[in-house]
């Protein structure tokens, strides 16, 4: 809040006091109007004043009885009018709901330091939690400037409205008597037409005689028209009393309505948006050490993960150099694995000549055997020549 609201605040803090803890007057208004035969002789001779108003050959006289007693009420609600006419209670109470509405637009999600932003943030570009706050907090701080600027004008016009509603009251409570003296000054013209005055003009048409009979006649009819008019005239004073009666404490119910706003209007701009400000200002330090204390717990991470590291690193090549150095230029395993292959090699060797061998020798008798039968056939063909068939046979079962 800038420093020129918060004199301005202060200085209307004094006079918001004296308005809100003025009680307002409530004085009840009479119920019954007083007739004239009842009321005591200053009020009798207001009654008779307004009865010299009603003239009754003249109908205008009759229709504005008693719009007289209007004309002060009428002259301030207009003047109320022109002043409020664009004045409401919801600017006052949206100015206060958009104050809470921007102070709860922070979340506590965006507040946190570890949270990983979405891979949405990431692609648009979106700022990083710190970097968010702060600039939401600048963007804060310039609404509640405003909105300050808007409590204080809603507050010098509440205050406004507030004796003016003052005046009204007071117009209107004048106003509702006011209207108790003319209907009781048109109760008491009627009840004079009544009781004296159409009966007298009965007689005389009853008297009358030719032209003038008629003339009389229709008099008489202007007068109980006329008096019917004033009796509508005085029904119409009477409902118009009753509304009055009923807007008295609708008007202290808006003072008071207004009171309370002030009150609240006053109480937020002295002392509810200089804590605000206080506690974003708080929160934006409490943001900044956080930021700081969370760098160093990396920076003190990142040495004890070193440490371990470069401790098992360490570890890890001493033992690989340390067997590199205890193995021999052969190892026994390559060694005995290579004698096993030279072994079995050698073997393999000699089962497969001796394995030759036997193939050879079992060739050598085949090959005999055959060609022993070869040259038993030859001689039997030459000893019988080319006999037929049956002499070799005979032939062959002798050599058998």
């Amino acid at each position: 809040m800038s420093d020129s609201v918060r004199e301005a605040a202060k200085a209307t803090l004094a006079e918001a006091r004296k308005v809100t803890e003025t009680i307002l007057p409530e004085p009840a208004p009479a119920a019954e109007v007083v007739s004239i035969e009842q009321a005591d002789p200053a009020r009798a001779a207001e009654i008779r004043r307004r009865m010299a108003e009603i003239d009754l050959s003249d109908t205008r006289s009759i229709v504005g009885f008693g719009s007289r007693a209007q004309s002060d009420l009428q002259q301030i609600s207009q003047a109320m009018l022109e002043g409020v006419r664009n004045k409401d209670v919801g600017p006052a109470g949206e100015s206060l709901r958009a104050i809470v509405a921007a102070i709860r637009g922070f979340s506590a999600e965006e507040l946190d330091l570890r949270r990983e932003r979405s891979l949405w943030e990431r692609l648009t570009g979106r700022m990083a939690p710190i970097a968010k706050f702060q600039a939401r907090f600048e963007e804060v701080q310039t609404q509640i400037d405003r909105i300050t600027d808007d409590l204080l004008r809603h507050e010098h016009q509440l205050l406004k409205d507030i004796e003016a509603l003052d005046r009204l009251y007071d117009r209107t409570l004048a106003f509702y008597d006011e209207l108790a003296l003319y209907i009781a000054a048109g109760e008491a013209r009627l009840k004079e037409l009544d009781d004296t005055i159409i009966p007298a003009r009965e007689a005389e048409a009853r008297a009358a005689t030719g032209d003038e009979a008629v003339m009389k006649a229709q008099e008489l009819r202007d007068l109980r028209s006329a008096r019917d008019d004033l009796e509508r005239r005085v029904h119409d004073l009477r409902l118009t009393r009753q509304v009055t009666m009923q807007s008295l404490p609708s008007i202290r119910l808006v003072q008071e309505n207004d009171k309370s706003l002030v009150t609240k209007i006053n109480s937020t701009l002295v002392n509810t948006v200089p804590l605000w400000e206080t506690q974003l200002a708080q929160a934006v330090t409490i943001q900044r050490s956080a930021e700081a204390a969370a760098a160093v717990r990396d920076a003190t991470d990142l040495t004890n993960e070193l440490l371990t590291r470069n401790a098992e690193n360490l570890r890890q090549a001493n033992r690989t150099i340390r067997q590199e150095m205890e193995r021999g230029v052969f190892d026994i395993e390559a060694v005995r694995a290579a004698n096993a292959a030279l072994i079995a090699t050698i073997e393999e060797s000699l089962q497969i000549a001796d394995e030759g061998k036997a193939r050879r020798a079992a060739a050598e008798e085949e090959l005999a055997r055959m060609e022993a039968e070869l040259k038993t056939a030859l001689a039997a063909a030459r000893s019988h020549g080319l006999g037929t068939g049956g002499g070799t046979a005979s032939a062959r079962a002798q050599q058998a």
